[in-house]
């Protein structure tokens, strides 16, 4: 079998429903939260399991990426193979999709992409739902041969970030709304301080996006970015627990960036009670 080009690291509503009967597509719905479950699944969709299996639930912080092992081990039994392709989309738009993208980027695995505008983007152009969840039970996917190969520069802890914060060809990029960012607003994780790393900037994930959830043009994108980063080439992206970091990755890989990571541990980490410096408006501390 043929594997299934891509166009890019985003498609498009019209091409998804044009290559839906591709046996080689692998179609994942990658919702989190209360956005998971909520809908029916589009058409022969399966369940990636961010906020489950696919996460790393040995680690005390929320949505870790978990060891080559155990994601191999979840791939395959998704029935992806080394030769097939992957579309990821979620409920919300473009909000938690665009981590198990990077995810899979950071095992090995790049013939994926993202659906732009996600479930919504769908529904809008009236394609047709699956079936709905719990309806049938639905036949277990014949298990694939995904193997993992993993890329850990992708992928960064706080050690990193911190020494991204004073490089002067770095920028570190935060994808919370800017009260978050400016400690104006609670964290909505308990336990958390409020405020941003020092030397990062505010640029909200929302900002990326048309208001219907869809991405912007590569050149709009690469002028936000470009304006926010001060120039810097080299990009380090965070967020509340290393989810939107990953539509911030999204939008930078699509303006052209090459030099893209994203802190996994993200302020769920950084913003525990610790000696790393936090920064509100006026104040470091």
């Amino acid at each position: 079998m043929d594997a299934l080009p891509l166009p890019g690291p985003l498609v498009t509503v019209d091409w998804l429903a044009g290559h839906l009967d591709h046996p080689g597509l692998l179609l994942l719905d990658a919702s989190v939260g209360p956005a998971r479950g909520t809908l029916p699944p589009l058409p022969g969709a399966r369940t990636f399991d961010i906020d489950g299996e696919l996460s790393d639930h040995r680690s005390p912080l929320p949505h870790t990426m978990p060891d080559a092992e155990r994601f191999q081990t979840a791939m395959r039994a998704l029935g992806l193979d080394d030769t097939g392709t992957v579309v990821v989309y979620d409920n919300n738009g473009i909000y938690s999709s665009a981590r198990a993208w990077w995810m899979l980027r950071a095992m090995g695995f790049d013939r994926a992409a993202v659906l732009d505008g996600g479930r919504p983007a769908w529904t809008a152009a009236g394609l047709p739902d699956g079936t709905p969840a719990g309806t049938s039970v639905p036949q277990a996917p014949a298990p694939g041969d995904f193997t993992a190969r993993p890329r850990p520069h992708l992928l960064v802890d706080a050690d990193t970030v911190a020494a991204a914060l004073t490089d002067p060809a770095a920028a570190v990029l935060d994808a919370r709304t800017r009260e978050r960012f400016t400690g104006q607003a609670p964290e909505p994780r308990p336990g958390l301080r409020g405020g941003h790393m020092p030397g990062s900037r505010s640029l909200p994930f929302a900002e990326l996006q048309h208001p219907d959830g869809r991405m912007l043009p590569a050149a709009e994108l690469r002028t936000r970015i470009a304006d926010r980063a001060d120039g810097r080439d080299r990009l380090v992206t965070s967020c509340g627990s290393g989810v939107t970091a990953c539509v911030l990755a999204l939008g930078a890989t699509l303006a052209g960036y090459s030099d893209v990571t994203v802190y996994d541990g993200s302020w769920s980490e950084w913003g525990l009670p610790s000696s790393r410096p936090v920064a509100t408006i006026g104040h470091t501390h």
